[in-house]
């Protein structure tokens, strides 16, 4: 057993890959006061902002430095559906994306609400979308990842969703609120070390 260290500009996170590789039973979807607006050809501004929304509080920062024809490449291309999340008033409250580019396979690759709505059980109704949107014809297995850098209750909300875990990684990167791309107050839970 050992340590591996790291600099203090650097973020270590534990990455879980789990997956669901038969479709669930029927099952009936918990009742939200939301509802699901598809984002056919979202624009990289739109996109970006409620990226940013859902994913500050827990470091999500790949597609804020991402190439922005990169971005663009993803969310444009026919095989990847996103989705906004949208509150009772019609604002924008979470997102998820769903990636069926890899031939068989649905990969959810962004799945969240903005703080003001999680703990409030309607995590369940966005999986019991996400299951039901990703179970589409040709699709035999649905793939997830989280981190130790997620909501504490994200590994366990899986599990409970049907997704077994298959695989862990370390990822290592620059905090990205040392870089400028989140700011310093984002993710309090996780300590800013400077040099």
């Amino acid at each position: 057993m050992g340590l591996i260290g790291i600099a203090n500009r650097q973020i270590a996170t534990i990455v879980t890959h789990l997956e669901m590789t038969r479709r669930p039973l029927p099952a009936p979807i918990p009742p939200a006061p939301l509802r699901l607006a598809p984002w056919k050809q979202p624009t990289l501004d739109a996109y970006r902002a409620l990226f940013r929304r859902v994913g500050e509080p827990w470091l999500w920062f790949s597609r804020l430095v991402l190439p922005d024809a990169d971005v663009l490449a993803i969310i444009h291309d026919p095989a990847v559906a996103i989705y906004a999340v949208v509150d009772p008033r019609g604002i924008e409250v979470g997102m998820l994306e769903l990636d069926f580019r890899v031939a068989g396979e649905c990969e959810l690759s962004f799945l969240g609400l903005v703080p003001e709505w999680t703990g409030k059980g309607h995590g369940r109704w966005l999986m019991g979308q996400a299951k039901a949107l990703a179970w589409r014809k040709g699709v035999e297995r649905i793939r997830v990842h989280t981190c130790t850098l997620d909501d504490p209750r994200a590994l366990g909300f899986y599990r409970k969703s049907g997704f077994v875990p298959f695989k862990r990684e370390i990822e290592t990167f620059d905090d990205p609120r040392l870089l400028g791309v989140l700011p310093r107050e984002a993710a309090p839970h996780i300590p800013l070390l400077l040099d």
